[in-house]
């Protein structure tokens, strides 16, 4: 009977309360990760803060580079790359786009792609194969035949014969650095 005597001291089982799963706030979506809208094919800027026109290889838009009647593609204007005897297009100039030794080439702008440049040993220019403005595999290269910057589909890259751009000319008020 001591079997008894231990049971009435027992204390009666209860049940376990369920668990829960902990309360946490409802997880926010996370932004999207896109490319930029792009608009139009890249412009070029001189060192010193020339709009030099827009990198482009359609030869009816206005502002392009490719343009032989425009300001920007002709090989009489001051303001043009394609001038031997400018100081954008010169080989001997140091703000040229032809010369192979200079670091002072034009800038590549909207968005920034490094620097229009003969220079193959400079780190921001598109004549490096190895850097990131000048490789055939880096995403945000003109040599790039993919990326949106030289695919000749993409109405932002430079080779595509259609591409047109979309505002008027931007001139800075002051000197790029």
């Amino acid at each position: 009977m001591a079997w008894r005597a231990q049971l009435s001291q027992l204390q009666p089982i209860t049940p376990p309360t369920p668990l829960r799963a902990p309360r946490f706030a409802a997880p926010t979506p996370r932004p999207r990760q896109s490319l930029p809208v792009l608009s139009g094919p890249p412009s070029l800027v001189g060192e010193d803060g020339t709009y030099l026109g827009t990198l482009s290889s359609n030869p009816y838009d206005p502002n392009s580079v490719s343009n032989p009647y425009g300001r920007y593609g002709s090989r009489y204007s001051p303001d043009s790359i394609n001038n031997p005897y400018g100081l954008y297009g010169s080989p001997y100039s140091s703000y040229s786009a032809t010369n192979p030794y200079t670091t002072q080439a034009p800038k590549i702008v909207n968005p920034y792609l490094g620097r229009l440049s003969a220079n193959p040993y400079a780190p921001d220019s598109t004549s490096n194969p190895y850097g990131l403005y000048g490789s055939p595999y880096s995403p945000s290269s003109i040599m790039n035949p993919y990326s949106p910057y030289g695919s000749p589909l993409s109405p932002s890259s430079v080779t595509n014969p259609y591409a047109i751009s979309p505002l008027p000319p931007l001139v800075p008020l002051y000197p790029l650095r």
